[in-house]
């Protein structure tokens, strides 16, 4: 499945952020699998297209970044998809 997964930078951490990130990496578990990402210029919000198919992934990797963000974790469906089933019904 394919989440959006909306971080919301605590109290304007972004450094501390991009300095583990740099450290440590994603520090995701295997499974948990990055697709892409986009930040706000002002560093309020990291928008992450993520793949998995077991919601204790998120766990594990939240709970190694929840000091510094909070998460939004939102299913989603690529549009695509969302057509054809959609169509039948129209």
């Amino acid at each position: 499945m394919l989440f959006m997964v909306i971080e919301h930078i605590k109290n304007g951490k972004a450094k501390e952020i991009y300095r583990r990130l740099q450290e440590k990496g994603r520090m995701m578990p295997k499974g948990l699998n990055y697709v892409d990402s986009w930040v706000e210029p002002n560093f309020d919000r990291c928008f992450q297209l993520m793949e998995c198919n077991a919601l204790r992934l998120f766990q594990q990797w939240v709970a190694q970044w929840q000091d510094l963000v909070e998460f939004e974790i939102v299913p989603v469906v690529p549009s695509k998809e969302t057509v054809e089933t959609i169509t039948p019904m129209l």
